[in-house]
Order: structure tokens, then C-alpha cells, then sequence
């Protein structure tokens, strides 16, 4: 068992396929579910979560392969975009909702995404931090600056060589992440649930990223090209990634989610938990559009 924050509420809902989602809720009102990323489970909104519980229902679920949630073996779908942003909805109904606002960060963030194009009458509202969607992210990582994305390569190799390597030095690979990644340290007890959730869950989190080289770029693929968009209020929080990467962050979400609010950030990647009186405003910037 992961670490569970006081005065939450736990439970387990089940998403799609059976599978059981580690879900932490807290407060009452209009519900905004939040969708964690990368190497990180629900603990990483435990400050904006307590901004938003005070007038909003704030659900929180491990997403499937990561935390408490479960870990089924993948199948090629399994870890699609588009399955855990069913997971979302399932988990929304559970607590009785069939529309919530829907905020992620990192991988979470890309599970929002498609969840808003799968399912744009339930997600009213829509922020994602620190990502640009997966075919851009794609497009974008060209020539020596692909190198800070050295991750997504090797995750995407086909199965055996990834889980061998990070498996052997789990803690150094996903350590990696939370050091680099962060302009401040993390609470030591807060660092080591991080890493023990994603030591125990090696081979579901690289069937998460190797899904985003295969499945989620045929999903939306297909779904530009069909012309599909985010239809609701959208908010995106970023690092100027442009800027260091020669790229307009700002065009590409807009080609996506018309209706958007873009936004640069001076903290690192972790952002909820650096800087998270600017995550929570812009959410609650974000649910008066």
C-alpha cells in the first residue's frame, strides 16, 4: 500500500475492463477530477486539492499502473490513452457525476486530452500542465534537444530491454526524474513514496509510455485528421519549453483546443507541488470561462 493522505477519503472504483482504481476524494461541490503524471501518484496534489476542496469535490485516482491502482499485464490497449480516459469517466460516475471538470499533469495531462476528445459532453473543463499533446510532442523532439526526452525513446522500445534496464536501478532511473525535473527538493518521505510506487510498477509505467509511441498516436492521429478538437474551456500551464526547444507551445495546443488559455510558468516540472497557489488559481480561472 501506498501512502494515503489524512483526512482523505479512499476507496477503490472500477474502471474500464475490471480494473480497480485507487481513488482519494475530499470536499464537496461542483467535482474537478485530478489526473496525476510522471514518476507520481495522486500524493502530488495534495496542496491544490486542499485550495479546491474548500468549494468543489476533488477526486483524485492513482491512474491504472501506477500507485494503488492496478496493473494489469497490457495487451496493446491496455495502456492506451483512450482506455484510462474511460478509466476517468468510470471513476466521475462512481462518485455520481457524469460531468466534472478534468485537470492532469505529465501523463495524466495526456489522459486528459484524450479524454476530452473521446468524451467532450462529461469533461466541462480542461487544464493540462507541462505538455504538449503527443503528436507534437513527437514532432517536436528533433536533433540534439531530444535528448532531455532520451525517456520516452527508450520506453518505447518493444518489450524486454526497458524493464531489464530500469528494473535493475529503479530508484536511480526515476530519481532521475524527480531531481532534474525539480527547481526545489521533494520532503524526503514525500521523494521515497514516489519512488517506491514506481519501483513496484516498472513494467505497467514503461506499457504506459510505449503506448504513447504505438496505439495513442494512431488514436490521434485519427482524430486530427477527422478534424475532431477539445470543445470545452481549455487551460494549459507550461514551462517555456519553446523557447529552449524552437518551437510556439501556444500554436500548437490552439490547433487542438481553440477555446484556450495559454500560460507560461517560472518553477519547474512538478509545478503542483512548487508553485501551487499558480496551479490552483488557474484552475479556478479556468472553471469560471
Amino acid at each position: 500500500m501506498g501512502v494515503n493522505l489524512n483526512g482523505y477519503d479512499y476507496q477503490r472504483v472500477q474502471g474500464a475492463d475490471d480494473v480497480s482504481i485507487n481513488v482519494a476524494s475530499l470536499g464537496s461541490g461542483p467535482p474537478v477530477v485530478l489526473l496525476h503524471g510522471f514518476p507520481q501518484t495522486h500524493l502530488m496534489w495534495r496542496h491544490v486539492a486542499a485550495d479546491l476542496a474548500a468549494d468543489h469535490t476533488v477526486i483524485m485516482p492513482d491512474l491504472r499502473g501506477y500507485g494503488d491502482s492496478d496493473k494489469p499485464a497490457d495487451t496493446g490497449l491496455t495502456y492506451s490513452k483512450r482506455t484510462m480516459a474511460a478509466d476517468v469517466v468510470a471513476v466521475a460516475k462512481a462518485f455520481g457525476h457524469d460531468r466534472f471538470a478534468l485537470v492532469g499533469h505529465d501523463r495524466g495531462a495526456h489522459v486528459a486530452f484524450r479524454a476530452g476528445l473521446d468524451h467532450p459532453d462529461a469533461v466541462t473543463h480542461l487544464a493540462a500542465l507541462d505538455v504538449l499533446p503527443t503528436l507534437d510532442t513527437w514532432d517536436v523532439m528533433r536533433g540534439t534537444t531530444a535528448v532531455v526526452g532520451f525517456h520516452l525513446y527508450l520506453m518505447a522500445q518493444p518489450p524486454g530491454l526497458a524493464e531489464e534496464l530500469i528494473g535493475a536501478r529503479p530508484d536511480e532511473f526515476f530519481g532521475h526524474f524527480l531531481d532534474i525535473w525539480s527547481q526545489s527538493p521533494f520532503p524526503a518521505d514525500i521523494r521515497e513514496a514516489y519512488l517506491k510506487a514506481s519501483r513496484d510498477a516498472v513494467t505497467s509505467i514503461i506499457a504506459d509510455y510505449r503506448a504513447t509511441a504505438t496505439i495513442d498516436v494512431e488514436h490521434d492521429t485519427a482524430s486530427r485528421d477527422a478534424g475532431v478538437h477539445l470543445r470545452m474551456p481549455v487551460t494549459v500551464l507550461q514551462q517555456d519549453w519553446g523557447a529552449a526547444l524552437g518551437f510556439d507551445a501556444e500554436a500548437l495546443w490552439r490547433k487542438w483546443a481553440p477555446d484556450l488559455d495559454h500560460g507560461t510558468v517560472s518553477c519547474g516540472h512538478f509545478m503542483a507541488e512548487e508553485a501551487p497557489d499558480v496551479v490552483a488559481g488557474a484552475i479556478r480561472a479556468l472553471l469560471t470561462r
